[in-house]
């Protein structure tokens, strides 16, 4: 059971991660990402003493090579030189600080925070391949939430491979969070309907459905996907309230068409980035949110409980740039 915190001194998730000398911290974890990019950015714009189309050319080979993609690269290089001309920009340098902003720019588009009240229980439902890091990040996720004295509920949905409910068990234990199982082999979709009845019976404020890692191309497991959804739905309307993507950033452009597909198949409302830290291209997540128009809710940057938080693009941004 949990120990509960005092209603009156409860805070959202945000203020969990505030904690004195973040910035750094995030910038330590972004390490390979500023080597792999923004070492290659300031020698190309650092290096010349008039801006031509050589630059230009020179920065769009560099954000290709950082996992930007082509797409978010043209229109950034666009919106480059459209800048410099309306700012008068003489100064190679000085590309460096527009760049940032764009960047920023486009990171903060749209709504990135997470449904955390409001119904009860609150439901999270995750997808993503294999690998990706789905039921580690619900496990710290209801570690922190748990910290703050929720009630949270795990589904152990993925029922195809014996492992996977024996690691989301071992991370109900150290979340202090109940969980619903079933046997391998079990069908998902009546796994997160019992999970469903039992956070309604329990007073849960979350429930957290993990399910299986999945081939964006396998047809059927996305349908599964869509049964869950239904058979939640049934017993909470309206549930689930975030469908969670979670992508492995070290996968680069190769995540980005999974999450495509993903996001074609399913109502994602939120991208769960994990890895970063071990990633030399950063820059893919700016081409996940150019290109799907979906926010990143959450990032990993690290194996420690706190290194799971909310998605701050300016804080991000300036971690890698500055």
């Amino acid at each position: 059971m949990f120990n509960r915190a005092n209603s009156n001194n409860e805070q959202p998730l945000e203020a969990l991660q505030e904690k004195p000398g973040a910035l750094g911290r995030l910038r330590e974890r972004l390490s390979k990402s500023r080597r792999g990019f923004v070492e290659n950015l300031r020698r190309v714009l650092w290096n010349r003493t008039a801006i031509e189309r050589g630059l230009y050319d020179e920065l769009e080979e560099t954000l290709i090579e950082a996992d930007l993609g082509v797409i978010t690269t043209a229109r950034l290089v666009e919106e480059l030189k459209r800048a410099a001309r309306e700012k008068q920009v003489t100064d190679p340098q000085h590309l460096y600080g527009l760049l940032e902003s764009q960047i920023t720019a486009i990171l903060s588009e749209g709504d990135r925070s997470l449904r955390l009240e409001g119904v009860k229980p609150v439901v999270y439902l995750f997808a993503g391949v294999n690998g990706s890091g789905k039921t580690t990040t619900i496990g710290k996720l209801a570690y922190q939430l748990g910290a703050q004295g929720k009630n949270v509920l795990l589904a152990a949905a993925d029922t195809f491979r014996a492992a996977a409910i024996e690691q989301l068990e071992i991370w109900s234990e150290r979340a202090r969070a109940d969980i619903v199982k079933h046997k391998q082999g079990s069908d998902p979709a009546a796994v997160a309907y019992d999970a469903a009845e039992a956070a309604v019976a329990r007073g849960a404020d979350f429930l957290m459905v993990d399910t299986a890692g999945r081939l964006q191309t396998k047809v059927n497991l996305m349908e599964e996907m869509k049964k869950i959804k239904r058979v939640i739905a049934k017993k909470l309307p309206d549930a689930p309230h975030e469908t969670l993507l979670v992508m492995d950033a070290t996968t680069g452009q190769n995540g980005l068409s999974q999450a495509k597909l993903f996001t074609e198949a399913l109502d994602v409302t939120g991208i769960v980035l994990t890895k970063l830290d071990g990633t030399a291209k950063g820059g893919i997540i700016v081409a996940i949110k150019n290109e799907l128009a979906i926010p990143v809710k959450l990032i990993g940057v690290g194996e420690g409980m706190d290194d799971l938080r909310p998605f701050d693009p300016a804080e991000f941004v300036k971690a890698l740039f500055e």
